[in-house]
């Protein structure tokens, strides 16, 4: 039995871009949903697309209308989604539009921050809040057996956070010792499109088929992973510790929003995120739906324009 048509939202980012080209792999007909859909696509050539059997389609996740109309056209069957920021519903629109025109099984990029009563949230915890609202959604409107959320903790890609600062040769940060796992977006990605190609059926003796923790296959810590990205690049980097309100006043001024940096740098101050289960846990799951697992190392040589050289 072929792979169900598969529409793939923001292509044009790591992770979705990964999924795409995993589920195409794995036998589905692959659709690319972008706003503008003249946007090249990470780690796919013209010829690669063209070949492949790619379409493209204009949609936009903050517009129901343009995503029914994006289904309907197309026939999927499938469709991998991410938070929308700016959406005044926690996407309840959105889902509703892939259900009633025809998607049957939805993969959303969700948070590792996520955990627990999704209802027990408080709105106060930004990321984790709007993420597990949007899992909500998915549970009552595609029921247990039509999603599944993607938790993966720290990606690599955060390290474009630090690249100016790497390129001078020092960085200043808190907590320098306080690791993270450093997850390469194209890994989840991979995941993402094992689960477009396959559904629900996965994750088939899990405990938890509706969600799926994704850690990096080693804790890094801070310190030592600006060393990694200076290798990567030919620069000796100097690592300076500074207290939390320079380190999270630093990570703004870079870009970062003041609702992530602000909670990032609180949590490097307190327990690891990492002890106990989840991270363990996180790891395997990565192994065992990746297929592969990029080292910190493998990703900081292969993309080295993350740091802007």
């Amino acid at each position: 039995m072929s792979a169900p048509t598969t529409i793939i939202f923001g292509p044009t980012g790591h992770v979705a871009s990964a999924a795409a080209i995993t589920a195409q792999q794995l036998g589905a007909k692959v659709v690319l949903a972008l706003r503008d859909t003249t946007k090249p696509i990470t780690g796919l050539t013209d010829d690669q697309e063209k070949s492949g059997g790619f379409e493209r389609v204009q949609a936009d996740l903050n517009k129901p209308e343009t995503i029914q109309a994006a289904v309907r056209a197309t026939g999927a069957k499938h469709a991998f989604i991410y938070l929308a920021y700016g959406s005044q519903d926690n996407m309840r629109g959105t889902i509703e539009a892939l259900k009633t025109s025809g998607v049957e099984f939805v993969v959303f990029l969700s948070s590792f921050s996520v955990q627990g009563d999704l209802k027990s949230i408080e709105p106060t915890a930004f990321i984790p809040y709007l993420h597990g609202q949007v899992e909500l959604n998915l549970k009552e409107v595609f029921g247990s057996d039509g999603y599944i959320a993607l938790r993966p903790a720290f990606f690599n890609t955060n390290a474009r956070w630090w690249a100016g600062m790497i390129r001078e040769g020092e960085v200043k940060i808190a907590y320098p010792n306080s690791c993270f796992d450093w997850i390469s977006p194209g890994d989840i990605g991979r995941v993402a499109g094992k689960f477009l190609a396959q559904g629900i059926q996965a994750t088939s003796g899990a405990q938890e088929r509706n969600f799926v923790t994704l850690c990096g296959p080693k804790l890094v810590s801070q310190g030592d992973a600006m060393g990694i990205f200076g290798r990567a690049i030919g620069k000796d980097v100097k690592v300076t510790e500074v207290d939390a309100e320079e380190g999270t006043k630093i990570l703004i001024e870079g870009g970062v929003p003041d609702f992530v940096a602000g909670p990032l740098v609180k949590a490097l101050a307190g327990a690891s995120q990492y002890e106990g289960e989840r991270y363990t846990e996180g790891v395997q799951n990565l192994k065992k739906y990746a297929g592969q697992v990029t080292s910190l190392e493998e990703w900081a040589a292969a993309n080295k324009e993350v740091f802007g050289v």
